[in-house]
């Protein structure tokens, strides 16, 4: 009922995630991400546990293929499960069960997972990961949501549209965005607006945040308002 990408960049190791179905509320249940270290997406009849349990394997060291293999192993449902995962050896594994509803299935690359169940067909994973290679020129928030749009045009979840969501980590404990879509007639393009509007306030207002080089950031008003109020009127030109 779901496709979803996850992606590693390999000369930042910023890791981002962006999912979309016909289900409400994806981003609250979908994504699961450790930053800097790894990784997983749970979908189809989903397994809840498998985020917290996944992201504790991911922060021991466990790679890709045994984090795969260490959640679904005690799982008697495995076969309805769907998941994938970067793992703390910087490679991806994936399950896609027997019993998930088709079309569904999986694509690996070396620094690109991409997989989906309850789709119009194999091509909704095959565009969407043709996009993604072939626009790297884009920033990656809107090659992310530019991908699942492809996947979308050619039928994505077979049963509609509901919900969206998108994360990017960098290397901090805290998201350099988070967007979600919970409920609503065209996610992907509410999607595209909330990343717009992003790039209106909050990436400038970002820069002044704590971080571990700087753990008490920038907190001069003027300073923050003056780079926002250049953000907002830079975007809207």
């Amino acid at each position: 009922m779901t496709w979803s990408i996850i992606f590693r960049e390999r000369t930042t190791g910023r890791i981002a995630v962006a999912v979309a179905t016909k289900f409400f509320a994806v981003g609250a249940r979908v994504p699961f991400v450790a930053p800097q270290k790894g990784a997983l997406c749970t979908q189809a009849l989903f397994n809840p546990l498998y985020g917290p349990r996944g992201l504790r394997l991911i922060d021991e060291g466990v790679g890709a293929v045994d984090v795969v293999r260490l959640l679904i192993a005690p799982d008697a449902g495995r076969e309805h499960r769907q998941l994938h995962v970067l793992g703390a050896d910087r490679r991806f594994a994936a399950h896609t069960g027997s019993e998930c509803v088709p079309w569904c299935g999986h694509w690996i690359g070396e620094d690109l997972s991409v997989a989906g169940n309850m789709l119009a067909g194999p091509q909704v994973i095959a565009e969407t990961v043709r996009f993604f290679r072939e626009n790297e020129a884009l920033p990656l928030p809107r090659r992310l949501i530019g991908a699942l749009k492809a996947g979308e045009r050619v039928g994505g979840d077979k049963r509609g549209k509901q919900s969206a969501a998108l994360q990017i980590w960098g290397d901090q404990d805290y998201s350099e965005l988070d967007l979600r879509v919970d409920d609503h007639v065209e996610p992907l393009l509410e999607l595209a607006r909330l990343e717009a509007a992003s790039r209106e306030t909050w990436t400038a207002f970002r820069a002044f945040l704590a971080t571990d080089d700087n753990p008490s950031g920038i907190y001069d008003r003027a300073k923050i308002n003056a780079a926002v109020e250049a953000s907002v009127a830079a975007a809207r030109q």
